[in-house]
């Protein structure tokens, strides 16, 4: 045992005495007595930590404000309280008898004991197969909803339990972070560092410049997007070396980690190479995904490979037995089937009929259509590069028209200028432009995901420029020309109007939510694909609800560069009691699609714009 001798007490340690100082342990190596009566004692002392071994240090004993004097044996106390009455005895005892043979019987559990969580039976299977693997190469591959996160705490919890791990690093999108931090404190009681900037920053205040950070603490949070970062995975690497015991990894939207070409021997990306360079120094690998399959085998089987590369092999076709002895994988709709308890999610595809042709929206996909075969047209003899770049320009226009006429008028006018630009100067093609932006919008786990609004909004615009720029601007006056001049004027006109969503939007608001103006315990989340369609849902929003009950209180705002204080204090919020909390409708970005638990007071959910891809329909389907 470990005794601690207060300040208060002024007793001064002796030669071979291990003193905490200053944050830090150190080992006494010599003891100068005051000179005069009242002086402090001189000690010398030589640090004992292990990212700082043998440094030495002299202090004034009894000026240092948080000297304490470690001492290894403290028998003198031993039983100073009385002996415990037999009942306690008796509980204390049977504990350590539960603990030994849960420690070593894989068919009895205590994570689920010891966690603060209603479980489902459900829940139990994926720590089940974990304890009965020799290491923990496992992965969950629960459908979206089922409580993956839960799953991996209780693996974690029990692995600790067991001693079988010592540290955990968890490594998850950005904007997952916190809550996978509140979620481990909260429901498991395990005390998790973020690693980032600020925590760097910090240690290295304390403990000086040459400290590694991953020395500082034996449960770790970091995000998909720093280890990728060589400034943070070489000391990772340093502090695992080629293989540490007693390690484990979690790794949550591992589907990032997959190559995503269907090649037999694709590319791998940051994240996959980050990945495969980690994870084999672990002993123990858990993976979580709700989509680990991307439709190619050839990928899987290399995501399958990181986990597990004694059961697997890029390019080799993964077995059903193999793959069943390391994934656990469950469908909502299975459970439903099974168990109940899940609320069945009804998709409704709201149409809007008998829209007049002189619609804006109409008018200017008609005119993009227009604009699209004439530019295909003269780019037909140009090189496939260039046409490549045209195709992904216009469809990001198609996109962003499909999300608002006022993110549209945004884009045409970048598109626009660059062609003037074009015919005025010799502008040089950049050939290897990256032109992922124009794709889609930032998903959740992207590295631009935090971005603010003008510095996300400046990067996109930068590779529109870029993607005009790859081909010869169109002749003034020509059939192109004339349409963007059309679609400028069109766009320019109706972009700060209402559109026909928005009064269907208005219009159940006040039928479902506001009733005579009173608003009811209903809650809804809104998603959008574009910052400038949410800054128009926004806006038009609050105009309809203007004249209603607390109206300011009435929306929220989610967004990827949104603070992390004022996330939480936003899911707080909506997740309050409608009666304690004004708030009523959540506008949000990609940013709050994965992961993030927004259902307890709201199962209203509204995709503004169709995402490009569909697949985040289900994703943010657990938000509500």
């Amino acid at each position: 045992m470990i005794a601690t001798v207060p300040l208060s007490d002024r007793q001064v340690p002796e030669p071979g005495a291990i003193v905490h100082v200053r944050q830090r342990l150190y080992l006494v190596e010599q003891v100068q007595p005051p000179p005069n009566p009242g002086d402090a004692t001189l000690v010398s002392l030589s640090c004992v930590d292990d990212d700082d071994q043998g440094q030495a240090l002299d202090v004034l004993w009894e000026h240092e404000l948080d000297a304490e004097i470690r001492s290894g044996e403290n028998w003198g106390r031993l039983a100073e309280r009385g002996f415990d009455p037999p009942q306690r005895f008796a509980a204390y005892l049977n504990t350590l008898r539960w603990n030994c043979v849960t420690s070593t019987d894989p068919r009895l559990l205590q994570s689920p004991f010891r966690a603060g969580i209603r479980l489902d039976p459900y829940q139990l299977e994926p720590l089940r197969k974990a304890l009965r693997l020799p290491r923990v190469n496992l992965f969950i591959a629960d459908d979206v909803g089922l409580g993956k996160t839960i799953e991996a705490g209780l693996i974690a919890r029990e692995l600790l339990l067991r001693k079988k791990v010592r540290e955990i690093v968890v490594s998850c999108p950005p904007s997952m972070l916190l809550q996978w931090q509140e979620e481990l404190t909260n429901r498991f009681g395990l005390q998790f560092e973020i690693l980032d900037k600020d925590y760097v920053q910090r240690v290295r205040r304390e403990r000086g410049f040459s400290v590694n950070p991953w020395n500082t603490h034996s449960r770790f949070l970091i995000s998909h997007r720093l280890l990728i970062d060589e400034a943070y995975t070489a000391g990772l690497r340093d502090w695992l070396g080629d293989f540490r015991p007693g390690t484990l990894l979690i790794l949550d939207e591992a589907h990032h980690a997959a190559p995503s070409s269907g090649q037999k021997y694709a590319i791998d990306s940051q994240i996959t190479h980050a990945v495969r360079s980690l994870a084999y120094r672990f002993e123990h690998r858990l993976f979580l995904s709700a989509t680990p399959h991307n439709g190619h085998s050839n990928s899987f089987s290399a995501l399958l490979e990181i986990l597990d590369p004694q059961r697997f092999c890029r390019g080799v076709k993964v077995t059903k037995q193999n793959r069943d002895d390391v994934m656990v994988r469950r469908i909502k709709e299975d459970l439903r089937k099974i168990q109940g308890g899940f609320p069945k999610r009804n998709v409704v595809q709201v149409t809007l009929p008998n829209l007049p042709s002189e619609t804006p929206e109409l008018q200017l996909a008609s005119l993009l259509s227009e604009y699209q075969e004439a530019r295909e047209q003269r780019l037909g003899g140009e090189s496939k590069r260039v046409q490549a770049a045209s195709g992904l320009l216009l469809c990001h226009l198609q996109q962003r028209l499909f999300s608002s006429v006022e993110a549209f008028a945004k884009t045409l006018k970048v598109h626009r200028r660059t062609v003037e630009k074009q015919r005025q100067t010799a502008t040089v093609k950049d050939r290897n432009a990256n032109l992922d932006l124009l794709l889609g919008c930032v998903g959740a786990d992207d590295d631009r995901a935090t971005l603010g609004e003008a510095e996300l909004a400046a990067e996109t615009d930068a590779q529109v420029e870029s993607a005009t720029a790859a081909a010869q601007a169109p002749l003034a006056h020509s059939d192109e020309d004339r349409l963007l001049q059309q679609m400028t004027d069109l766009a320019e006109a109706s972009r700060r109007l209402p559109d026909a969503r928005i009064a269907y939007l208005t219009n159940w608001i006040a039928t479902h939510m506001c009733p005579g103006g009173q608003w009811n315990r209903t809650r809804i989340i809104i998603f959008t694909e574009y910052e400038d369609t949410l800054r128009y849902l926004e806006q038009q929003l609050r105009a309809a609800i203007a004249d209603t009950d607390r109206a300011l209180d009435r929306v929220a705002i989610y967004r990827g560069s949104t603070p992390n204080d004022e996330r939480e204090d936003i899911k707080r919020a909506f997740n309050a009691d409608p009666d304690d909390h004004p708030v009523r409708i959540l506008i949000a970005t990609d940013a709050a699609r994965e992961g993030l638990n927004l259902q307890a007071h709201c199962n209203q959910l509204v995709h503004f714009d169709i995402p490009w891809n569909p697949s985040r329909m289900e994703h943010s389907a657990t938000g509500a």
